[in-house]
Parts: structure tokens; C-alpha cells; sequence
């Protein structure tokens, strides 16, 4: 077989508008593909949603690629293991309690199952702004991350989602943007961004199932960008947090949406 170049171009471009087009409208769109935004979407897309996940980087996973200051082993406590189990990832007990997982099994498998789960992921791209229309969060404003990091001046493109969820990590990119730009009160107790404090591993599991809840109407905060919106700690390499604070924003999400059927 004779291969030729130019259909080798053709395929990609014809397969990646097509799936481009198919995501102009989505049920629930994620910004960030760590283990939090991996989990959310793997459990939104298993109920039946249409879910898009946006990445700026190249490479999907997050912080977890590089378990504990670049030794890829990642620590999880008793309750997060059950995530773990539930994409099949292996764990091993350490002591009562903690388990540790391969960070690169743990994060290429997160990757794999939600795609294979129905979740569109697209690379390379970073939400720059929101859609709100009457005081609600309706979608993403999208540019390539490459014009962002050039600094060119290049106008974005638009989706349209009933939900988006923020995981975007310490730096809440999403809700950050929400805050500089309108002049909205956040589901916080000072209406603003509340900031990252430091590591307190124990505090920050906690309280990450905690905050991980709809901080704007339509705009949901996960894993780490939830304690950095909602003011409480961070917990390093310790991941339970971020793989349950995913599944309890698909939870919360999956209520409301099945309220507006």
C-alpha cells in the first residue's frame, strides 16, 4: 500500500473538526485534566451526559505525573483507595490506613477510562473567559494555549454548556476569570477568592470534600481549586482528596441536571 500525505492530513482535519463540532453544546464542560477533572468527567459521561474536558497543557494528568517531588509513587488513604479500585488501578498497603499506586498507572488509566466512558477530551487549549448570561455561568471562551502563551492577539471561540467545572488546581483559573471580569458575589464567605493556605495534609482532605460544591450559579469548583476558592489548605502528594472531591461534584451535578429534565 502506497501512502499518501495528503490524505494522512485530510483524515486528522476532517476527524478533528468533527469532533470539535459535536462539542459546541455540551452538557457539562471541565477546565483541566488532573485527577479530580478526570474523575468528575468519567462519572458524568457513565450517567449518560455529554462532557467535553479542556487542558492547556500537552500532556493530561495534572500534578499526579510526578507523585512526591518527581518520585512517581502517589499516597492514598483507605477511603480514596475505593477509586482507585473502581478504574482498576493496583494499590499497595503501606501501613494501616495508606496505600500507594504507581503515579503513571494512576493517572494514564484516570486518562483512558474516561475516554473510553464517552468523555471528549481536547488538548492544548485554555478557557480564557465565560459565557454568563442572566447571572449564570453558559459556557467557555476557548483559545489555543499557544496564542496565549505567544502573547498574540487572536480572538477565541466559543461552547455553550449547561454546567462548567472548574479544576484547574491552586491557581482556580475558571473562578479567577469570573471574579476579575464581572462584578458577581462567589458562594464564599467574602464573595471573592478566599486563596491556598499551606499544607496541612489532613485538614485538606477534609475539607476538599467539603468545598468541592457550585461556587457561582452554573460553576462548580474540584480538588484543589475548591480549598484554594473556598480558603482551606493544601495537601501534596496524597491524592484521595482529588479522586473523591471528582466523584462528589459529578454527584452534585448529576442531581441538578436531572432537576431540568
Amino acid at each position: 500500500m502506497m501512502l499518501d500525505e495528503k490524505i494522512i492530513t485530510q483524515a486528522i482535519m476532517d476527524r478533528y473538526f468533527k469532533k470539535l463540532k459535536e462539542n459546541l453544546s455540551v452538557d457539562i464542560a471541565i477546565v483541566g485534566g488532573g485527577p479530580s477533572g478526570l474523575v468528575c468527567s468519567y462519572f458524568l459521561a457513565r450517567n449518560g451526559f455529554k462532557v467535553t474536558l479542556f487542558e492547556r497543557k500537552l500532556s493530561i494528568g495534572g500534578g499526579m505525573w510526578g507523585g512526591g517531588m518527581m518520585f512517581n509513587e502517589i499516597v492514598v488513604q483507605q477511603e480514596g483507595r475505593r477509586i482507585l479500585d473502581e478504574f482498576g488501578i493496583r494499590s499497595n498497603p503501606y501501613t494501616e490506613g495508606y496505600y500507594t499506586a504507581d503515579s503513571i498507572e494512576a493517572i494514564s488509566t484516570l486518562c483512558s477510562k474516561a475516554v473510553q466512558s464517552g468523555v471528549t477530551i481536547f488538548n492544548l487549549i485554555s478557557a480564557e473567559d465565560l459565557l454568563i448570561r442572566e447571572n449564570r455561568v453558559t459556557g467557555l471562551v476557548l483559545n489555543w494555549t499557544a496564542v496565549e502563551m505567544a502573547n498574540l492577539h487572536i480572538d477565541p471561540l466559543t461552547i455553550q454548556s449547561k454546567f462548567v467545572v472548574d479544576a484547574t488546581g491552586h491557581a482556580t483559573e475558571v473562578v479567577a476569570i469570573l471574579q476579575k471580569k464581572n462584578d458577581v458575589k462567589l458562594f464564599t464567605e467574602t464573595g471573592k477568592i478566599m486563596g491556598e493556605k499551606s499544607l496541612w495534609a489532613e485538614a485538606a482532605e477534609r475539607d476538599t470534600m467539603t468545598n468541592t460544591k457550585e461556587v457561582f450559579p452554573g460553576l462548580y469548583v474540584a480538588g484543589m481549586a475548591a480549598n484554594a476558592t473556598f480558603g482551606s489548605y493544601r495537601m501534596g502528594p496524597i491524592f484521595g482528596g482529588m479522586l473523591l472531591s471528582g466523584e462528589r461534584a459529578a454527584t452534585q451535578i448529576i442531581e441538578e441536571m436531572r432537576k431540568l429534565k
